[in-house]
């Protein structure tokens, strides 16, 4: 058996050169803390810098950002139906406008719901309805209102004597 030669090993740093290892691995961890500093505050600004040029971070008129914040949300019919209400003279006619206005809209079912001040109106309204859905798909983009819901007026509820049946809806109520 051969004995092998023990392989060299370098001398411990001691004094100088001791003091010399120790900064620069402060230096290089002082590097590499900098760098996720600077990577952290990149990462939080979205990486773009700030700048003569405009960028996400920049204020929007208020129409640009509620225009925004419809398209986000899915809200564009919704609005868009919204916005017959103060255009519905524009849409109906004046004279239709007077006795007629929008209630409501379903959104699911595409229906907008009109009331009108007398029954002679409601029952106008339903004879133009087809026109009226034909106009405000033309206005609103096709498939948007499917039908018309007219509503007669609404009068005050009718009670008949002092003394009624709970439950009861008035004199043609059955009770049962």
């Amino acid at each position: 058996m051969t004995e092998q030669p023990e392989a060299r090993r370098a001398p411990e740093p001691s004094g100088v050169d001791l003091a010399r290892v120790a900064l620069r691995a402060a230096k290089e961890q002082a590097r590499a803390r900098g760098n996720a500093v600077q990577q952290k505050k990149q990462a939080r600004r979205g990486g773009l810098r700030s700048g003569a040029r405009a960028d996400g971070r920049d204020p929007l008129p208020l129409g640009a950002a509620i225009n925004r914040l419809i398209t986000e949300r899915g809200w564009e019919t919704p609005a868009a139906v919204g916005g017959v209400t103060g255009r519905w003279p524009q849409i109906v006619g004046e004279n239709v406008a007077l006795h007629c206005e929008p209630q409501g809209y379903d959104e699911d079912a595409r229906v907008l719901t009109v009331q009108c001040d007398s029954t002679t109106w409601a029952t106008q309204l339903r004879l133009l309805a087809p026109q009226l859905v034909a106009r405000l798909n033309d206005d609103l983009g096709q498939g948007t209102v499917r039908m018309i819901k007219v509503l007669g007026p609404g009068g005050p509820a009718r009670r008949y004597g002092s003394l009624r049946a709970p439950g009861s809806t008035g004199p043609g109520d059955t009770y049962g």
